[in-house]
Parts: structure tokens; C-alpha cells; sequence
């Protein structure tokens, strides 16, 4: 490059690259990416400089852009962050199917029974204590435990959550 040209480069970059270098944050989103960025679109417009007609920060906007769609293709492989990212949780999906199971099947069982198992298992009430609320004998809810769970299990066999606590 002569010197003529060389001043006329150094002219453009003391002019354009406060600008540039807000352009190439806008395409990279980390400043010390944007400035390895218009650094290199600058060493590439100055070896073709003598070939820059027109609009010198349009050629150069143009390698930035061609520059950083290459970083993008080359870090599909591998990216770089500050902090690890969230560790992968395992799929649950299964376990939701199985609460809707045991949901549709404890909404068929007949009234006594569910309400057996919801004072029992959910409000986690003694069997004195449920006796007590439905009017009747101890034995009685062990017996309607007993078969509403049976029918839970008929209801929904896959469930593990059916067998509940005896």
C-alpha cells in the first residue's frame, strides 16, 4: 500500500470504526468479540484497499458480517460462556401421564371411597381421626381403604403411587 492510500485508510478507520465497532457488538453481542471482529474486517479492507470504490464502510460492514457468519458456522460445535450452563433435568413426562392416570382413576371410584383415601393419604389423618369425620367404625375404614385402594389398583395398575401407605 502507498502512502497516499495508507493515509487515506487511517483517515477512514479514525473516522468510521466508533461506528463500526457499535455495528460489530450489534452482530457479535461481547465487545471484546466485536473488536477481534472489526479488526479483522479492517486488515482484509486494507489489503484490498487500492479495490474499495464507493463506499469504503459498506465493504467493510460487508466482511464483518461474512466474518462473523463464519464464526457462527465454526461454533456450532463448541460454545464458550462464563458460567456452566443448567445441568440437563431428566424427562418427567411419564410421570405426569402417571398423575393423570391416578387422577382419572381416583375420580372414578365411588364418593365413600375416594373420600377414605383423600382424608387418609392427602390430609394424612389417622384412621380414628376418618372415622370420626364419616360417622363410622374404625374397621369400617380400614375395609373401605382396603378395597378403594384394591379398585385403584385395578384402575390404574401402572401407577406405583396406587398402593399408597397400609
Amino acid at each position: 500500500m502507498n502512502q497516499e492510500a495508507r493515509e487515506s485508510f487511517t483517515r477512514f478507520v479514525e473516522s468510521r470504526s466508533a461506528v463500526l465497532v457499535r455495528t460489530a457488538y450489534a452482530l457479535t453481542g461481547d465487545q471484546h468479540a466485536a473488536e477481534e471482529l472489526l479488526q479483522n474486517a479492517l486488515v482484509k479492507t486494507a489489503a484490498r484497499w487500492r479495490h474499495v470504490h464507493g463506499s469504503p464502510e459498506a465493504y467493510v460492514r460487508r466482511a464483518m458480517y461474512n466474518e462473523q457468519v463464519g464464526r457462527w458456522r465454526r461454533s456450532r460445535r463448541e460454545t464458550a460462556v462464563a458460567a456452566p450452563p443448567e445441568v440437563a433435568q431428566p424427562d418427567r413426562s411419564g410421570e405426569v401421564a402417571e398423575r393423570l392416570a391416578l387422577r382419572h382413576a381416583l375420580a372414578a371410584l365411588p364418593a365413600r371411597k375416594r373420600a377414605v383415601l383423600v382424608l387418609r393419604y392427602f390430609e394424612d389423618l389417622s384412621e380414628t381421626e376418618v372415622a370420626q369425620i364419616m360417622g363410622c367404625s374404625v374397621g369400617t375404614v380400614r375395609s373401605q381403604t382396603h378395597k378403594a385402594l384394591a379398585r385403584l389398583r385395578e384402575l390404574a395398575p401402572s401407577s406405583e403411587h396406587a398402593g399408597g401407605r397400609t
